[in-house]
């Protein structure tokens, strides 16, 4: 997913070199898949400084790096003064290129796979060339190392013990509309990457679809302009009105907030049903059923919609 920036002087051969020395009793261990196999080699999704060294000895040493764009994996072995032959892997070639790797595989090369940003095959190509690996017991060996989805997911402030990860939505509104629809209820955190101008029309969809959740728009993350914009759907809304969105995107938007449910956690306490709640706020605040279901959509975290039905269901059982 996107791509990469510099920061920081190139490391030279001989550094490289000996940091490399520091991992020659992993690399006795790996050098056990003496035939064709697989690397799944995570790179850098902004500063290359995040790159393992294991991901350097791998790319070293294989006899093939199968990339998504040549020209930007070159930029990153150039930095690493890394010299491999390059053949490209996207999209748009995989159908013919996946058993042409596999040949090459059971001929004995190792082959690295890369995206242009992060781990292939998450929201990037490479799923059918492992599908293919497996089918040909050609072994499959993941180097792990940089993630958007982590990254903004630990620094993001929502829930994180449990998340739904969505990639990249639909870039149809109405597919994507049904796309949210169907996650309308999920009780995790949900992490999603966004084009930057689709990110406004996302935004307005969740909020009418998903309710007024709380939420963090990730943007460049470990580039020189990262940023984390952190607030209620419709506070993001209003910012990406005076601001336009730009660079790599990645959206979180939090669990709806059961407020009407939470008597249920506490010890003892007896739950309120969304029913019982509607008809509590009637009470208080002399409002109209439609309005009182309204607030209570909203101490829910859902959509005006999603109560709508849950209220149905709960009079009709």
């Amino acid at each position: 997913m996107g791509h990469t920036r510099s920061v920081g002087e190139p490391a030279t051969s001989r550094v490289i070199d000996c940091l490399l020395d520091c991992t020659k009793g992993n690399a006795l261990r790996e050098s056990e898949h003496s035939g064709g196999c697989l690397y799944l080699v995570a790179t850098p999704i902004g500063n290359l400084e995040d790159i393992s060294l294991r991901a350097l000895r791998i790319l070293k040493e294989a006899d093939l790096i199968a990339c998504e764009d040549t020209r930007q994996t070159l930029k990153l072995l150039s930095h690493f003064q890394i010299r491999k032959p390059l053949e490209s892997y996207h999209e748009h070639n995989e159908m013919t290129r996946a058993p042409e790797l596999i040949v090459r595989m059971e001929e004995g090369a190792r082959v690295a796979l890369v995206s242009d940003a992060g781990t292939p095959v998450i929201s990037d190509p490479g799923h059918r060339l492992v599908s293919l690996c497996l089918r040909h017991k050609i072994p499959v060996i993941p180097i792990p190392g940089p993630s958007a989805i982590v990254a903004a997911l630990a620094a993001c402030g929502l829930p994180s013990e449990e998340f739904t990860f969505l990639g990249f939505l639909p870039a149809r509104p109405t597919e994507r509309r049904r796309r949210l629809q169907k996650i309308a209820s999920e009780p995790r955190s949900i992490v999603l990457y966004e084009a930057p101008h689709r990110l406004r029309a996302t935004l307005r969809d969740a909020l009418e679809i998903l309710g007024d959740r709380q939420a963090v728009v990730a943007r460049e993350l470990t580039k020189i302009h990262e940023e984390f914009l952190r607030g209620r759907i419709a506070d993001l809304m209003r910012a990406f009105e005076e601001n336009e969105p730009r660079g790599e995107i990645t959206l979180l938007i939090g669990p709806p907030e059961e407020a009407a449910q939470s008597a249920s956690q506490r010890p003892g306490a007896q739950a309120v049903s969304l029913t019982d709640r509607v008809a509590q706020i009637v009470a208080a605040q002399n409002v109209d059923r439609k309005s009182a279901l309204k607030q209570a959509a909203r101490e829910l975290g859902i959509a005006r919609r999603e109560a709508y039905k849950r209220l149905l269901n709960e009079e009709n059982s």
